[in-house]
């Protein structure tokens, strides 16, 4: 089973220096309808306005993964990690027991990332921080694991994550199509970043997102250049 959910159907956050669209239901934000899938259950398209961001905030039992699209971030935690977050990176967070994190655009033009939010496999334990580069030419057409909880993924270089997912993305050019396989259960949350992808019948305009549930496989054609980013739940 596949739902469309239309990026122009999202709800929306929006303060001076902070659009975000909800892909799913967190607390008071978002649509009733757009209920978790899973150990997936956020999943924001963010834009951070120059010089602006999220100050030091606690968070606890979530595992955490930022993509950043554009711009740069900074993340800085309690932890004594600090980075700076280019265009085609990605952080994996576990914030465990307890973490204190800011999260920052630091730079001149604003900074547009996916920030995507797991329930934990096992609640507690020491907080964790990484993160990576994963360059176009890394992930021309092909899916690459950026954030995993199967060691087998950790082993061939995505960052580790205490949750049942993996998150992954490929870039594909217009024209081109990827037969992709989904391990059971075979639920997916799948999203096209800024180009138009058929999935199957289904037409994704640029950010729209794909809910898949007992699905084997997916035939993803692009209409344009194209990133895809999926979580799929692996347990």
């Amino acid at each position: 089973m596949i739902e469309h959910r239309p990026f122009l159907s999202l709800d929306v956050i929006s303060r001076d220096w902070l659009d975000a669209r909800l892909h799913f239901r967190f607390g008071e934000f978002g649509r009733a309808d757009h209920v978790p899938l899973g150990a997936l259950y956020v999943w924001n398209d963010d834009e951070f306005a120059p010089h602006s961001g999220f100050g030091l905030h606690a968070h606890r039992e979530v595992e955490i993964v930022t993509w950043v699209r554009s711009g740069a971030i900074t993340h800085e935690d309690d932890a004594g990690n600090r980075a700076r977050l280019v265009a085609d990176s990605v952080q994996a967070m576990s914030a465990g027991c307890a973490v204190h994190h800011a999260e920052r655009n630091e730079e001149s033009s604003p900074a547009r990332l996916f920030q995507i939010w797991l329930h934990p496999r096992t609640p507690g334990g020491t907080p964790r921080w990484a993160t990576r580069v994963c360059s176009r030419e890394c992930r021309e057409g092909r899916f690459v694991t950026l954030a995993s909880g199967d060691p087998d993924d950790v082993r061939t270089g995505a960052l580790p994550i205490n949750a049942d997912a993996r998150v992954r993305i490929a870039t594909i050019r217009e024209g081109a199509t990827l037969h992709h396989v989904l391990r059971p259960p075979g639920h997916a949350y799948v999203v096209a970043d800024h180009g138009r992808l058929d999935v199957g019948q289904i037409r994704l305009a640029p950010r729209d997102g794909l809910v898949v549930t007992n699905e084997s496989q997916l035939t993803m054609t692009a209409r344009d250049d194209t990133d895809i980013v999926i979580v799929e739940l692996v347990g």
